[in-house]
């Protein structure tokens, strides 16, 4: 079960609840204030996420290899888009889980995430094969 639904909510009543019991109205207009600008700051970083991920090409990041490199489990979509700085490319039906998505870099390397319900579970690195001889 994810705790974090239920614990946020929770807390914003038991906030107001407090101010309620401490300052009266005006507690309550000071919880209710402080939640307002709680959601405006999440509000704000998300829109500035996207708008860094909309000037860059759909599924492209800089280095495949240090995107695996800095992936873990359990973290968000809007992370992953935050750390690539672009838009993955969908792979699976729009609207169904797992939602899997696909960035690959310039050297065609490519790291496939896999989320459900928003947050990564499984990833994997795929990286071309190298067919031209190597010289000494």
């Amino acid at each position: 079960m994810n705790f974090t639904k239920i614990l946020a909510p929770v807390a914003i009543i038991v906030f107001t609840a407090g101010a309620w019991r401490q300052f009266g109205w005006a507690g309550v207009a000071l919880a209710a204030g402080g939640v307002v600008m709680w959601i405006l700051l999440h509000f704000t970083r998300m829109i500035t996420i996207l708008k860094k991920a909309a000037n860059r090409p759909i599924g492209h990041v800089a280095s495949a290899v240090m995107l695996n490199a800095k992936l873990k489990k359990g973290v968000s979509l809007m992370h992953v888009i935050a750390m690539t700085r672009s838009l993955g490319s969908l792979h699976s039906p729009k609207d169904e889980q797992p939602e899997v998505f696909t960035w690959t870099d310039t050297g065609q390397s490519s790291v496939t995430c896999t989320f459900i319900g928003g947050k990564l579970t499984e990833w994997s690195l795929h990286r071309p094969e190298n067919t031209e001889p190597m010289t000494p």
